[in-house]
Parts: structure tokens; sequence; C-alpha cells
């Protein structure tokens, strides 16, 4: 009965290492998971404003509506466009009314306001130095009075998105780095409680590559399940975040969900590889005595 109780608690004693080492990846390869969503929704939140920019082409008094589609449709060609929008002087007058509460135009007696093309920007060239290149480019055109924008807010947010830029790449690899840690930590411990296996199959003669074989199949496969569940847990915060806060998500689709898990396995099953590689190494590189300290 000693005995059949004593491999009871082995068994027993195993499986719980073997969840605690699952359970531990998992929740390293979640921490990344929405490490890597932030990071994401970050940017795409940065590109959002950024070509949200618009400038506005002020076009000179007299501009025939057939050559004003034709200036539109070259701009709409160029690289660096993301979209137009023709504005004529009724609908602008229109707009500054809404703006303002009141009718400009009846104290006016007539609408100052000239027809203009609205112009975004992709987000690469919504900077300071391609708009004031950008800006030229437009002016060539001999029916271009001249182009507006807001200068100091172009300013304002590029400056503000390379702080928060700089912000998070800080703040993402130091967290990486202890996701690291922590993975390897734990992968450690497991490999640790069979060090005196490892260097019994080593004096018996077995050679690195027969020892290292089951251990990294063994340490692949609790990174994948790991990754798994982390997967899972991931999925569930993004569908209650969607649901309850789909503004603090609004950047996130299928594409980047599925790039996240596929993420998830990749870094499940290559940072349980070398954790487990560089622990059986370890021991297998060091004498019998040291495995008791």
């Amino acid at each position: 009965m000693g005995r059949k109780e004593n491999t009871r608690n082995s068994i027993r004693k195993l499986r719980s290492s073997y969840m605690t080492t699952v359970v531990s990846t998992a929740l390293v390869l979640f921490l990344l998971g929405l490490l890597g969503l932030l990071i994401l929704n970050a940017r795409s939140l940065g590109d959002y404003v950024k070509e949200n920019l618009g400038f506005s082409v002020i076009l000179a008094d007299g501009t025939r509506e057939a050559d004003i589609i034709q200036i539109q449709r070259s701009f709409d060609a160029v690289g660096f466009v993301k979209e137009t929008s023709y504005i004529t002087p009724e609908q602008a007058a229109k707009d500054l009314q809404e703006e303002l509460g009141e009718n400009f135009l009846d104290f006016l007696g007539f609408n100052p306001l000239k027809p203009s093309i609205d112009i975004k920007l992709l987000a690469s060239y919504a900077n300071p130095d391609s708009i004031a290149m950008i800006e030229q480019i437009f002016l060539e055109y001999p029916q271009v009075k001249e182009v507006f924008y807001q200068e100091s807010l172009v300013n304002l947010v590029n400056e503000n998105v390379r702080k928060i830029s700089v912000i998070m790449l800080v703040f993402s690899g130091l967290l990486f780095f202890i996701s690291v840690a922590l993975f390897n930590n734990t992968i450690r411990l497991l490999v640790y409680s069979k060090r005196f296996i490892i260097k019994t199959m080593q004096l018996v003669g077995a050679t690195r590559p027969y020892i290292l074989r089951p251990f990294l199949i063994k340490g692949i496969t609790n990174g994948l399940a790991g990754a798994f569940i982390a997967s899972l847990m991931f999925l569930l915060v993004v569908y209650i975040a969607q649901q309850e806060a789909p503004d603090l998500i609004v950047f996130t689709n299928r594409e980047i969900v599925g790039g996240l898990m596929l993420f998830i396995f990749i870094m499940g099953g290559l940072m349980a590889w070398f954790s487990t590689w560089f622990a059986v190494s370890k021991y297998l590189r060091s004498d019998q005595d040291a495995l008791y300290y």
C-alpha cells in the first residue's frame, strides 16, 4: 500500500507541476497578447488622428465646376492623398452658419466664401515637412488661390504621437522582458525537478540529442497548451471589451485579432523551446555535485 500511495502522490505532484507550468505559460502569453493589442491600437489611433488632419485647397473665383472636378481627380490620383471632397461656396456657407450659430449672409449681403477641395493625407505624409512640400505642389495649379491648414495643430499632433510612441516602446520592451523572464523561470523550475534524471541519463551513456528530445517535446507541448488557453482568454477579453467599451478597441479587426493569436502560438512554441533547451543544457554541462545546490 505504501508503494502504491507513493506512486499516486508522485503522479499527482507531476500533474500539478505540469498544470502549474501550463497555467503560468498561459498567463504570460495572455499578457503578451494584450501588449500586442495595445501597441497595434495605439499605432492605429495615431494614424487615424493624422489622417483626419485635413487641409483645404482654396480655388479662385470663377473656376468652372468642370475644371474643379478635373483638379479633384488629379488630386485623388496622387499617391499621398487618402481622400478628397469638393466643397461648394453654398455648402461652405451652410457649414459656417452651423458653426457660428447665426446667418452671416444676411449681415454681409453676399457669400464671400470660395469653392474649395478638402484633402486628407495618408498618415505617413501628415507631418509638417511633407505638408509643406505638398502645399507647394498644389499651389502650382493656376486655379488654386491658397492652401489652408492649421500648422500649429499638425505640429502638436505629430509631437504628441512621437512622445506616446517612445513611451509605448519603452513600456513594451520592459513588459516583454519581464514576461520572458517569468516564462523562463517557470520552465527552469520544471526542469530543475528532473535534474537528477537528466544527469543519470547522461551517466549511463545517453547522447545529448536523446536527452534533450523528450524535454523539448514536452516543453513545446506545454507552451502550445498554454498558448491555446491564452488565446481563449484573449478572445474573451476582446469580446467583452467590444461589448462594454467599443470605443477602446475601435481599430481592432479580425486580421489584427487573428495575427495576435498566431503571435501567441508562435511565442508559446519558441519560448518553450529556447527555455527548455537552455535549462536542460545547463544540467548537462554541470557536474554531479552541483545538482545538490
